[in-house]
């Protein structure tokens, strides 16, 4: 039988009923052929490995498409969706007790593979690790299942793929050798560096290490040094560890500094028609004390009954046009990354310091939202344009926190002060609707960490949260649920800002948990974001306030960045997107674009939706990808600054809250400072203590004393590595909860 090629130019699989076409060729019913089918494929037909020659006869692929069969097979068995065993032989990875997953190390040389199935970690011991290292991907053989507390547990089959091809760590010196312990200590092996590849690195020194040999059952990695940090002491050492580790680098490529070298603030007379004129309304920004990159600023009128409330945002895809080597690196670093000392950008500092922030007294870009409110905070109609803004003042959160408890100004700010006294009303007004609609208003404070000119903690307190933060943060609240409105009514594919429901045997837990404080919440599927709000402000004040809310956070899903809009079930808001902060954010950029691309009345066409949804997308993925990066190195760099501040304090009493609960102790959040420490089960001598996981809780078998999250300790802090950013505490005895 002769077959034609595929039209489509896709891989398919041949039907069972053949159809006969006008030339009297027969014609196969292709479907497409997927990861998904020929899984489906094989589970129907196939009873144990085969060749590939064998799959295919089995599975009836046709001539003209076995070559394209061939290469999926191999990219499923390099996944690990397929497993390829000796003699060229692909089986399933269920029907032989295998999964996929990433392997998570422990300093002790064991390590969890962390499913790609999403099910249940499994443990392997250091004896059955086959030269795996932390966060490889692994291909791990499940040998026992899960009982009661326990895990399955399992051996490495396959190393799919090393995920680690250089770390930072610390050179010790061995002869005229030496060693390199990696500063994380999920890498449990350290790496062996002969002589000709240490590059002149001395004992104490923390370097970059590039990997030449990766470990095997019967030697250790092999390692060559290609930095030197500098040395372990050094705080500035540590930063930098943190920065290579998280391959994050400060400096543009040449490229982007060729592009950002071409860019004037200069507005031209052309560019001045296509834009309202904005610069003789009074308009100011409020930011933080330190802030330096200011990419929103805000107005406000009433007349009679109704605002007319203005939020202005730096009009950054002006500059940043799509496709250009400045956007392209926008995307790939998807975020700025914020820390006590500094700032890595996402756009050059001649961009996001200078050209596009709103410095008070100098024209600027912007793209305006001026949004039309009633006394009760609801938005009747909304216009958003091209604009050109004077920003007249550069308020502080503290400034205007502390003007409007005084109630009167001097000098020139005396001015403002009546249209900030009425955007806090409206601010307040906008904040109580929020919440009636369903908006969770969760207490859980962050820290603060104050450096001195050589970059030593001085102290770490609680960040201040005042009424003047809560202006801000209802305004742009307000203005990113228009615009996601606004887009959603013109059908246009967006970025969304998303939060999904909680899944329900997470809620579950949580409402177990709240039910033993006493606290009742509806039937699960009953469950809304107000009955969450509603329980949080009824514990406000109350022992188990900070207990409630850690369980809660932590029983909720993260919000991410997707280019489907269900909503944000933590906001209770039905579509939300970002819009304010395009200068740090690459998803408000591309929202800016949107908004030039669809203005006034026009909608997104089906062409159009076509061509915009996959790259929605895809910007969604890197954008979430970037911000989870950026939150892990940001949690770093705060745990780093925190061992660091606590180094000359061993010994030190303090009281606590439990913060958190595990298998191997709990964590206490000092009150004396803000600082989080690890009382380690081990030092817990009094009794043997087992982990109930949902209720958060450690209580022991015998005298039945519990510590759940919550409970107020007495410790001492006994040890600090800074190196491992760990700090560990010992319980003060006092009299506990019995059972």
């Amino acid at each position: 039988m002769e077959f034609t090629s595929n039209p489509t130019n896709k891989i398919g699989i041949i039907g069972e009923v053949p159809v006969k076409c006008k030339k009297g060729v027969i014609l196969p019913i292709l479907m497409e052929l997927t990861e998904q089918s020929i899984l489906k494929l094989l589970h129907e037909k196939t009873s144990r490995p085969l060749k590939s020659s064998e799959l295919m006869s089995t599975l009836a692929i046709p001539e003209t498409q076995r070559r394209q069969f061939r290469h999926l097979v191999k990219d499923m068995a390099a996944e690990g969706t397929l497993v390829k065993l000796r003699g060229g032989r692909y089986g399933l990875p269920d029907e032989m007790n295998l999964v996929s997953g990433t392997l998570q190390g422990h300093p002790d040389g064991y390590g969890f593979v962390v499913r790609d199935d999403k099910e249940a970690d499994v443990y392997v011991n250091r004896q059955k690790m086959r030269g795996a290292m932390h966060k490889d991907l692994v291909l791990v053989r499940v040998e026992s299942h899960s009982h009661g507390f326990t895990r399955p547990e399992g051996r490495i089959i396959r190393i799919l793929e090393r995920k680690t091809q250089s770390l930072v760590g610390t050179f010790d010196s061995l002869g005229r050798d030496g060693w390199v312990v990696p500063m994380e200590s999920k890498y449990f092996q350290d790496i062996f560096i002969s002589g000709k590849e240490k590059k002149g690195a001395k004992a104490g020194q923390v370097v970059v290490v590039d990997i030449v040999e990766f470990p095997t059952r019967n030697h250790p990695p092999l390692g060559r040094v290609t930095q030197i940090l500098g040395h372990s002491d050094d705080p500035q050492v540590e930063l930098s560890s943190i920065f290579h580790k998280h391959q994050v680098r400060h400096e543009f490529p040449p490229a982007v500094t060729h592009q950002v070298q071409g860019i004037t603030s200069a507005i031209s007379d052309e560019e001045r028609t296509r834009r309202r004129d904005l610069t003789q309304e009074l308009i100011f920004t409020i930011d933080g004390e330190r802030a330096k990159d200011f990419d929103d600023a805000v107005s406000l009128v009433k007349t009679g009954r109704t605002y007319r409330l203005g939020v202005h945002i730096a009009d950054v895809s002006h500059y940043v046009t799509e496709g250009s080597a400045l956007d392209r690196e926008a995307l790939e670093r998807g975020t700025s990354i914020y820390f006590a000392d500094g700032v890595i950008p996402m756009l050059p500092f001649q961009l996001s310091n200078d050209i596009c922030s709103l410095k008070p007294g100098v024209e600027r870009l912007t793209l305006s939202l001026s949004m039309e409110l009633t006394e009760s905070g609801e938005v009747k109609n909304c216009e958003v344009f091209p604009s050109i803004i004077r920003s007249q003042f550069r308020f502080t959160y503290n400034q205007v926190a502390t003007l409007l408890a005084n109630g009167n100004a001097r000098g020139k700010i005396k001015s403002a002060l009546p249209t900030l006294q009425l955007m806090h009303k409206l601010s307040q007004t906008l904040r109580k609707r929020r919440f009636q609609e369903g908006s969770v208003d969760f207490n859980i404070p962050e820290p603060e960490i104050l450096l001195d000119a050589e970059g030593r903690v001085t102290a770490i307190g609680k960040s201040e949260h005042n009424e003047a933060h809560e202006l801000i943060e209802e305004f742009m609240l307000t203005a990113n649920r228009v615009v996601a409105r606004h887009l959603h009514e013109k059908n246009v594919p967006a970025i969304h800002r998303i939060h999904e429901r909680p899944d329900e045997d997470k809620l579950h837990r949580f409402q177990e948990f709240a039910q033993d404080f006493g606290h009742k919440l509806p039937a699960i599927r009953q469950v809304k974001s107000t009955h969450l709000h509603r329980l949080l402000q009824k514990v406000q004040g109350r022992p188990e306030e900070r207990a409630i809310n850690t369980v809660l956070l932590r029983s909720l899903k993260k919000a991410i960045y997707s280019e489907k809009d269900p909503g944000h079930f933590c906001l209770g808001f039905d579509h939300y997107t970002h819009f304010t902060s395009p200068i740090r954010r690459y998803p408000d950029l591309v929202t800016h674009r949107l908004i030039k691309m669809f203005p006034a009345k026009r909608k997104c066409s089906l062409k159009e939706k076509k061509r915009l949804l996959p790259q929605s997308a895809e910007y969604a993925e890197q954008s979430s990808h970037a911000e989870i990066k950026a939150q892990a190195m940001e949690r770093e760099i705060n745990d780093l600054r925190r061992a660091q501040f606590m180094a000359d304090k061993v010994g030190t009493l303090y009281t606590g809250i439990i913060s958190g609960v595990t298998a191997f102790g709990f964590f206490v959040e000092l009150n004396e400072v803000f600082v989080e420490g690890l009382v380690h089960v081990s030092s817990l001598s009094d009794d043997y203590y087992v982990f109930y996981e949902h209720e958060h809780m450690l209580k022991g078998q015998h005298k039945h004393l519990k510590y759940r999250i919550g409970d107020a300790v007495k410790v001492r802090l006994t040890r600090v590595d800074i190196a491992k950013r760990q700090i560990d505490l010992t319980l003060v005895p006092t009299r506990k909860t019995r059972s």
